[in-house]
């Protein structure tokens, strides 16, 4: 009888000393953050996804860094990878999946492309399963260009996008094309990033005052963005085109179709429980 119940033990213990634990880590885009649970994400989109974590719904965190930095500036991607490793280490996690929302996709891409320059960087990337990208600026906007430029924008996207900071000189255009071809993988004609990175691309914005659905993640902010829209292509969120969001990695899915009732996804309500956006996201930690 007892070399069987020590059979048994054996048989079962390996399995539990070495099961998978997954945790979510929020990482917010431009601007710098001290509650990004509050302010950035709100509170309805994070608890929302949280609940599909397999092993508890407390294997999360919310990044809070200063992004108006250049990405590889250690109050960037440094403040992120430090927050990263405390959150591994705290909670035992062996399987991480990023959802970023858009700069913050390009500081992971920084992560992901450079893992040399920072000691932090592999032991993240070993467990690193994926990021999903929420509406990533992975090719820039023409609206970082003119903010940089100081016209109208600089005052009408302060709320968005900041006002003349590194962060938002590295998303002009022409520079995020220098930094994808010298230093970030991902992007077309450059090496594949070695985690899954996709994105989620937002392809309109919607500001009727008579549609309830405009007023999902704030109907003066959708209102801002079908403004900027006008100086975008066609298919954009109102501050990223969609040919930008699909420029690194892969694309996950285009709004409409997976979103409720068809709906699409503005830059603001890309971050927010907007149109089932949470519920995809927390059906995905399950897998």
């Amino acid at each position: 009888m007892r070399k069987l119940v020590i059979g048994l033990l054996l048989a079962i213990l390996p399995p539990l000393a070495f099961a998978d634990v997954t945790g979510v880590a929020f990482v917010h885009g431009t601007g710098k953050q001290t509650n990004a649970y509050q302010d950035y994400w709100k509170p309805a989109m994070v608890d929302s996804v949280r609940q599909g974590l397999p092993q508890g719904s407390q294997n999360y965190t919310v990044i809070n860094c200063d992004f108006e930095q250049y990405m590889w500036d250690d109050r960037a991607a440094g403040c992120l990878a430090g927050q990263l490793t405390d959150f591994i280490q705290q909670r035992g996690i062996t399987r991480l999946v990023v959802v970023t929302h858009s700069n913050g996709g390009n500081v992971m891409r920084w992560i992901m492309s450079n893992p040399t320059w920072d000691s932090r960087y592999p032991p993240i990337l070993q467990r690193l399963v994926r990021v999903n990208a929420l509406a990533p600026s992975s090719a820039g906007t023409p609206l970082a260009d003119a903010v940089m430029n100081g016209n109208v924008f600089e005052q009408s996207l302060g709320w968005l996008l900041g006002y003349k900071s590194d962060a938002v000189r590295q998303q002009q255009e022409s520079w995020m094309a220098h930094y994808n071809a010298q230093y970030l993988y991902g992007t077309s004609g450059r090496p594949a990033l070695a985690r899954t990175f996709r994105s989620v691309v937002g392809s309109d914005v919607e500001s009727s005052p008579f549609d309830s659905d405009s007023y999902c993640g704030g109907y003066a902010e959708n209102v801002g963005l079908e403004t900027t829209q006008n100086w975008l292509d066609d298919c954009s969120d109102g501050f990223l085109e969609c040919s930008s969001q699909s420029a690194a990695g892969t694309v996950w899915f285009v709004d409409k179709s997976r979103t409720a009732g068809r709906e699409p996804l503005s830059h603001n309500q890309s971050r927010r429980a907007c149109f089932r956006l949470d519920q995809i996201l927390r059906a995905d930690l399950q897998q």
